[in-house]
């Protein structure tokens, strides 16, 4: 199994620098990476530096807690289109989830999804969530027109684990598509992760993890 394909190759770190960008989309040039996934701010910059790459950039809004406004999350997607993402990873509003304030998620969700106009995967943070909440956060993000559901941010209590993606895989079926991220550091444990569902990988552990592909 050729991993790379699957990779999001991740720097979300707050102390991101334009060197560690320009390393990243480097790295995921030689690779062959799916997308690099950064914050906002960043994306102008990683297009410069992809252009004519075979590379994507996932952009990550409302990132890492969730919490903001629905139009704050929406202009943040549509300056990261602007921009030249090519892809959303948005935070769902944790709490409005497990308030079970269903309609709200799900606008809050579609208004990232409206002002885009790309592929948008929603994190749920499946680690501060019980088993029913993932399944409702993966109704949620369907019945709003997203194309994927994602495990974690990686800042949180923990990342990706493989009950999680099957439970979600097993919600969502082939309308959307899964993806997990947080704490994957071997080819082994994405392979784990792909064979419970998983079509797309989230890691900073991107090439030393296809190294030992």
């Amino acid at each position: 199994m050729e991993l790379n394909r699957f990779i999001d190759h991740t720097c979300l770190a707050p102390n991101a620098t334009k060197r560690d960008i320009e390393r990243l989309c480097n790295e995921a040039v030689s690779y062959s990476f799916k997308t690099v996934a950064i914050n906002g701010c960043w994306v102008s910059y990683a297009a410069q530096l992809l252009q004519g790459s075979n590379v994507g950039i996932s952009a990550c809004i409302g990132f890492p807690l969730g919490a903001m406004t629905s139009q704050a999350k929406a202009y943040e997607a549509r300056e990261a289109a602007h921009n030249g993402a090519t892809e959303i990873d948005m935070v769902i509003n944790i709490g409005l989830l497990k308030d079970k304030a269903y309609d709200e998620c799900i606008a809050d969700i579609k208004a990232v999804v409206d002002a885009a106009q790309l592929p948008v995967k929603v994190i749920l943070e499946c680690c501060l969530l019980t088993s029913d909440e993932i399944v409702q956060g993966c109704m949620c993000a369907r019945n709003a027109g997203a194309a994927f559901v994602k495990t974690s941010t990686g800042f949180s209590a923990y990342g990706a684990r493989v009950a999680d993606v099957a439970l979600m895989k097993k919600t969502v079926g082939d309308a959307l598509e899964v993806k997990a991220a947080g704490g994957i550091h071997s080819a082994d444990e994405a392979r784990a992760m792909i064979e419970a569902g998983a079509s797309r990988i989230g890691a900073s552990a991107s090439c030393k993890i296809c190294s030992k592909d």
